[in-house]
């Protein structure tokens, strides 16, 4: 099998990626069971909750897939590759962004971190001006 030679990154370097102006969250809240099944963002939040500026968001969205489709670490190589060789969607369309109140703080190395959005720790991101600020993407169109 020919694996692709582009290969996409969501890693975004000292970047603070803001709550979605939509979010109806005013604290930072940890992600449900569905069905008592794992969502995406429960994943996600399992993995950075407990480690900040452990992992870059490639790492994460890929730990999150490999987990999701049960792949074994000798498959990871090639996963990995077939899994960037198209364009993912980054940590803006993330539920922790979109609905749950998470702010995500990627340092100048492109590690990740979780902040909720009563935390000082958000209001300081948030005004620091040596920091790049993108917004999460809505939750649903502007009327």
């Amino acid at each position: 099998m020919k694996l692709p030679d582009k290969q996409h990154s969501t890693n975004y370097f000292n970047t603070f990626i803001l709550v979605a102006v939509d979010c109806k969250a005013t604290v930072g809240q940890a992600p449900a069971l569905n069905k008592g099944q794992k969502t995406v963002a429960y994943r996600q939040f399992e993995l950075l909750a407990p480690k900040p500026y452990q992992f870059t968001s490639d790492e994460v969205l890929f730990q999150v897939y490999a987990d999701k489709n049960d792949l074994t670490e000798n498959e990871y190589t090639e996963a990995r590759q077939a899994f960037f060789a198209k364009g993912q969607p980054c940590f803006r369309t993330s539920p922790l962004a979109k609905q749950l109140g998470w702010g995500i703080h990627c340092d100048k190395d492109g590690k990740i971190a979780l902040y909720g959005i009563e935390t000082p720790q958000y209001q300081t991101l948030h005004d620091d001006p040596s920091i790049k600020k993108v917004k999460a993407m809505r939750n649903a169109k502007p009327q």
